[in-house]
């Protein structure tokens, strides 16, 4: 029996990885990155461990004609069941002193691939009444960051995104499921590309495993649930900060701020 296809993007370690070894039991997979070594190696080790049909699409989402292929792939993709815009990076320093480059592809990446990937699938989705979103954000999508603007920003961008687009759904009355996933920190390669030391960033109590944050995603899922946020350190201080007022919530992440202007971001 066939199975549906599920489209995971950031594919080549970390989180993205995981999601693929977990879903590769159930799903058929199309595994979308920019490093074809780390793609094939995963691709030859999901195949032989579950008979399953793994793609690898080698793809830059800050390029726009590398989204653009995607998106018409999603688009025209009969089985599409589930997609899953994990694709993302962090910078260091601030917002004025990292290369404007890196910023404008950090948007392009989490905000504008985002977009233009969800377009797609909901417009093969929707008319099926069947499937689902992930958008991976992040716990720093509700906070505000000394060097981390850009990356806070789009993050909360995606956690917006979702909420609207849940909205919409069920106002109609669609079994599509959106899913905002916002993890704290994570053992992956994002802090080590940002060549961060982990003690420095957070309390070994605060990391997560990939596995931990993917099953709480994946056990989400079925019931529909719009925020997953793994752990309940991070379910309870998003729940403080989103209640505090403006001008204390600032004031908070401001002293927070100073302490770790060198560190890095969550997720």
């Amino acid at each position: 029996m066939a199975h549906s296809l599920a489209v995971i993007t950031g594919a080549s370690s970390g989180i993205g990885a995981t999601f693929a070894r977990k879903l590769a039991p159930d799903y058929d997979l199309l595994l979308v990155a920019r490093r074809r070594d780390k793609l094939e190696q995963l691709a030859v080790e999901l195949r032989a461990a579950h008979q399953t049909r793994v793609e690898i699409c080698v793809a830059d989402l800050s390029n726009p004609a590398d989204i653009d292929a995607l998106a018409n792939r999603l688009a025209n993709e009969p089985a599409l069941g589930l997609l899953i815009n994990n694709a993302g990076f962090g910078t260091k320093g601030r917002f004025w002193e990292a290369s404007f480059a890196s910023q404008q592809q950090m948007h392009q990446v989490h905000v504008m691939a985002t977009m233009q990937l969800t377009h797609a699938a909901l417009g093969n989705m929707v008319p099926r009444n069947e499937g689902g979103i992930i958008n991976v954000a992040s716990v720093a999508g509700f906070v505000r960051g000394p060097g981390a603007v850009s990356y806070c920003a789009t993050k909360s961008w995606v956690n917006i995104f979702s909420e609207g687009l849940y909205v919409e759904l069920r106002g109609m009355g669609s079994r599509v499921a959106i899913q905002t996933l916002c993890p704290g920190f994570t053992y992956s390669e994002f802090h080590d590309v940002l060549d961060i030391d982990r003690t420095r960033v957070a309390s070994k109590s605060f990391w997560m495993s990939a596995d931990y944050v993917v099953d709480a995603s994946l056990a989400g899922l079925p019931s529909r649930q719009l925020y997953v946020i793994p752990g309940w350190r991070y379910r309870l201080l998003t729940a403080f900060l989103s209640k505090l007022p403006s001008r204390l919530r600032l004031t908070v992440e401001l002293n927070r701020g100073k302490e770790r202007i060198t560190g890095g971001t969550a997720k």
